[in-house]
């Protein structure tokens, strides 16, 4: 374990930014999407770090972006000639990511690096470093206990602690040894248990969280056809406005759509995230295989909670970042969802 003072931070991000391209969390409108806020920009000498939590949208844009062209194809005569859009990526580091957006990585990568591999996500994965941060002043709306992650202690590549006057840092891949290794001159080398007191700070806070005794018990796979033709569905969609907001601002949603556009030169193939939240997802010759609202909103938390931890070993599809429950225009989340199917009738 290695640390540097707090005061020292510039240097320390001067020293990983010589590396690769460095991002980390900022404050103000976010230029793609416009939401106001903290979010990942490219790191400047000097400038100021977020002090918020979290970002308003998640990282995963680094490595699932929200549009990306595929290939390109032009036709001269009867002569088709296929373009790969892609360009190799340059290696980038994340910088202050949070447990539950680290944990959303993994999440993804069993969607997109399973047979047939995603290559577009691949190449980005293979590229990107991930700097964690514990969360050393967790919100009310967080609850990524309840799917087994470890605010107190996150996965990444490089792990940090921040007591107020330090910054602790371990590696924990050879990609996060090697950027240790590239900041040796502004660290210096401290005893592993450095940073358990900001580890058990963490975790006396996230004790206190109001939703620190949510579980996931009653979920998981095999509970399809316990919770498939529950009739809280109708009760629990019935204000969702299916704005698609929460499939917006989660880190693990995954679902996208591919389009061609035609410029009148050349036809360009890209993908875009989409909803299932949308009357028009998976739209077939035949129409929608799911043309209600209830049965769209029953498939978004079927999949956090049933689907994807059956197919996954267990794991679950939410982090519980909390990025819903702040989000969220009428106040609908899966926390709701989970207490009203859970047996918790006294959901707020």
């Amino acid at each position: 374990m290695r640390k540097c003072a707090l005061a020292n931070r510039n240097a320390l991000l001067a020293a990983m930014a010589k590396t690769a391209k460095l991002y980390v969390p900022t404050d103000g409108a976010d230029e793609k999407s416009k939401l106001a806020g903290a979010y990942y920009a490219e790191w400047k000498d000097g400038a100021a770090l977020s002090g918020k939590l979290n970002t308003t949208r998640s990282p995963k844009d680094f490595f699932f972006p929200q549009t990306e062209n595929m290939m390109t194809f032009k036709m001269t005569g009867k002569k088709l000639e296929i373009f790969d859009a892609r360009r190799e990526h340059e290696d980038f580091i994340l910088f202050g990511v949070r447990a539950c957006d680290v944990r959303s990585f993994t999440v993804l990568d069993n969607v997109f690096l399973s047979d047939p591999v995603d290559t577009y996500y691949a190449n980005r994965r293979a590229h990107g470093t991930i700097v964690s941060m514990a969360c050393t002043k967790p919100a009310g709306t967080c609850f990524c206990r309840t799917f087994g992650i470890d605010a107190a202690d996150p996965e990444g590549d490089v792990v940090c602690w921040e007591d107020g006057e330090y910054i602790y840092l371990t590696s924990k891949t050879e990609k996060g040894e090697k950027l240790l290794n590239a900041v040796a001159d502004v660290t210096e080398a401290c005893g592993d248990d450095a940073a358990d007191a900001v580890k058990a700070l963490v975790n006396e806070r996230l004790d206190k969280l109001p939703l620190a005794d949510l579980t996931s018990d009653a979920f998981g796979g095999g509970k399809t056809d316990k919770f498939f033709n529950d009739p809280a569905w109708d009760e629990l969609s019935e204000a969702c406005l299916g704005c698609g907001t929460c499939t917006f601002v989660c880190p693990t949603c995954q679902c996208y759509d591919i389009k061609d556009f035609n410029t009148g030169r050349e036809v360009i193939r890209f993908r875009c995230w989409d909803s299932c939240m949308y009357s028009d997802f998976t739209m077939m010759a035949h129409g929608t295989n799911r043309p209600n609202h209830v049965q769209r909103f029953r498939q978004r938390f079927m999949h956090k909670l049933v689907y994807y931890p059956e197919n996954n070993g267990g794991l679950f599809s939410c982090v519980g970042c909390g990025r819903c429950l702040s989000r969220c225009p009428i106040s609908m989340n899966i926390v709701k969802v989970m207490k009203k199917l859970g047996g918790n009738e006294n959901a707020e």
